[in-house]
């Protein structure tokens, strides 16, 4: 009998190892879908690439502004509140950009009563650091169009939120909780040609919100350059 039962429990542990590094083999595959996938099927714990996850309270901060003046997150509360991260040299910003796209997005979003603000965690010395005159003409240049353009230099605020990318993107309600963060949208391209094909969560976030009903995508990948935090 000894015998006979080694081959059964042979073949069970054969079947249990071809499972196995079938599992594996998927699992390594995973990374190469496609970004509209991940959006799809993500739950804002398997999406936790940013922070605070939504319905979390974001993270309150006082930065300047292009100007010297300085902003606070909680001087906004009461009013919804739009998070960009941004670089201008970063091609993938510069599709978002060089289109118009992200500054219509802007319009729209002000034009509804959302206040804009974007941040540049660049340290000095790294690509898309600006400051006074030469940050004023690229602002010009790209006709941003945000509430404030805010400077955080030493890359704590972007940290604070772990933004890991430019754009970066985090939609906050009247109460101050998130509820969108990650990528502008499901096409993680650089080309110009992607953006009417793609689903732009930030504008979907907001008219959900502004609308009262639940927000479909809450959490996603976000996509781009890294940001060019201090070493």
């Amino acid at each position: 009998m000894q015998f006979h039962a080694f081959p059964s429990a042979a073949r069970a542990a054969f079947t249990g190892f071809t499972l196995f590094t079938t599992l594996a083999a998927l699992t390594v595959s995973v990374p190469f879908l496609s970004a509209s996938v991940f959006a799809a099927t993500q739950s804002p714990e398997a999406a936790a690439v940013v922070a605070p996850r939504p319905g979390a309270t974001a993270p309150d901060f006082t930065l300047p502004d292009a100007a010297g003046k300085t902003h606070s997150l909680s001087q906004y509360r009461g009013k919804w509140v739009v998070l960009e991260w941004v670089n201008y040299d970063c091609p993938f910003v510069k599709k978002h950009y060089g289109s118009g796209n992200m500054q219509k997005l802007q319009k729209a979003s002000r034009d509804k009563g959302a206040v804009w603000l974007s941040i540049n965690s660049s340290a000095p010395g790294k690509q898309g650091h600006f400051e006074g005159q030469e940050l004023a003409k690229r602002m010009a240049d790209v006709k941003a169009q945000p509430d404030a353009y805010l400077l955080d230099p030493d890359g704590k605020v972007g940290l604070s939120y772990k933004a890991k990318t430019t754009p970066t993107m985090f939609v906050i309600n009247p109460d101050g909780k998130v509820v969108y963060a990650g990528a502008i949208d499901d096409k993680p391209s650089t080309d110009q040609e992607d953006i009417p094909k793609a689903t732009n969560y930030v504008q979907a976030a907001l008219d959900a919100g502004l609308a009262g009903k639940p927000v479909a995508t809450a959490s996603t990948k976000s996509y781009g350059c890294g940001v060019k935090y201090k070493d």
